[in-house]
Formats: structure tokens, sequence, C-alpha cells
């Protein structure tokens, strides 16, 4: 069963707070998730395997540490995912960018599909799937299972905020991969936003209703 890690460090439960405040406009809310996002990013790139190697220091010569190992792909999910990718390159520049592109239904709450570009070698990376919110979880379940079809095996989901709705249905689908959230909230209401959630994450970005 996949695994819900929340990251409740102080600054991003900070930073968190003040995005859930309907008062704060889009460019705060953007540099706050941009942050985050690269709070969040230290954790999920925790297990990245180090190799050793020889290096001259100004002193003297040392045996130093490197990440070794599958390289890293970032896979935002359309629109609101490409609010949390720029903390992420911060901290790994050189990791690839895919896109998936998904909207909700209104009538259905169901996620359809209209674009997905990869970098060529996405099987042979580590993918991260990002996407500030985790509501009924189809959008997530349907990224992931497009990548499981692309060959990818070693997938993380990160998220800002996520509904234990959202956080069982996708561990029932799938059950390899482990969910990084800041928060996990109190439920979905009649119209599958997440309560008390921060509102439309993308239309919150974007600056869009």
């Amino acid at each position: 069963m996949s695994t819900l890690q929340l990251i409740d460090h102080p600054l991003i439960v900070h930073k968190l707070s003040i995005m859930r405040n309907k008062d704060t406009g889009t460019k705060d809310f953007k540099e706050l998730l941009n942050e985050i996002s690269m709070l969040m990013g230290y954790e999920i790139t925790r297990d990245l395997p180090l190799e050793d190697y020889e290096i001259e220091t100004p002193i003297c010569s040392m045996t130093a540490q490197k990440i070794s190992g599958k390289k890293l792909a970032i896979v935002p999910i359309l629109r609101a995912g490409l609010g949390m990718v720029d903390g992420l390159t911060k901290l790994v520049p050189v990791a690839k960018v895919g896109h998936i592109g998904l909207y909700r239904d209104p009538e259905t709450h169901e996620p359809v599909e209209y674009y997905c570009k990869m970098p060529e070698d996405i099987d042979k990376r580590i993918v991260i799937v990002v996407d500030p919110m985790l509501a009924t979880g189809g959008s997530a379940i349907d990224a992931v299972t497009m990548l499981k079809r692309m060959g990818c095996t070693n997938i993380k989901l990160m998220n800002l905020v996520v509904a234990p709705e959202g956080v069982k249905k996708f561990a029932e689908v799938h059950p390899d991969v482990d969910i990084y959230a800041a928060a996990q909230d109190e439920k979905l209401n009649e119209h599958a936003y997440i309560v008390p959630g921060l509102g439309d994450a993308g239309d919150r970005i974007f600056g869009t209703k």
C-alpha cells in the first residue's frame, strides 16, 4: 500500500497557511507555492543514491560523493502542477520536465486527457508527479497509469494538500507509489473541492476564475 508522507516543517506550515487565505493574491500565491515546492523537494529527494568519487580540495585529495543511478524527471499535471516545477528544478536543474494535460469534467468530476509529452528516456528516470491538490484522486491516478504504460517503475506523487478520499482511492489503484504532501485536510465537499483547502489552485496561480 502506498504511504502518505506529510512534510510538516514549520516553514511549510507557515507558508501554506498564507496560501489558504482567500485574500492572498496571485503573485504571493505563486511565490509561496514555488518556495514550498523547493522545501518539499529536499524530503522527496532524500533517498537519492550516492556514489564515491575522487576530488582535489585546495588542501588535499579526498573521496567525495555525488548522486548516482537514475536521473530525475518532473511531471506536472497541467495546469496547476506547473506552479510546482520551478521550485524543484532549482534543486535539480538537470531534471527533465514532462507534461500531462488533464482537466476535470464539471459534471462527472472525472479527469479528461488532452495533452502528454515526455522525455524520450522517461522510463529510465525517477519520476516525480506534481499537482497542488489531490482531491478525488482521479487525475493523479490517470497520470501515473499513463507513466506506467510508458515503462516507468520508480514514481513518486507530490501534492500540496490532499483529501482522505483521494489518498484512499489513489493508494488502492497505485499501492507502489508513495504520496508526499504538506497537509491532509478534512474531506471533500459536494463539489469535490477539498475542505478547508485553498480553492482552485490553477485559478489562484494564473489569476483566472
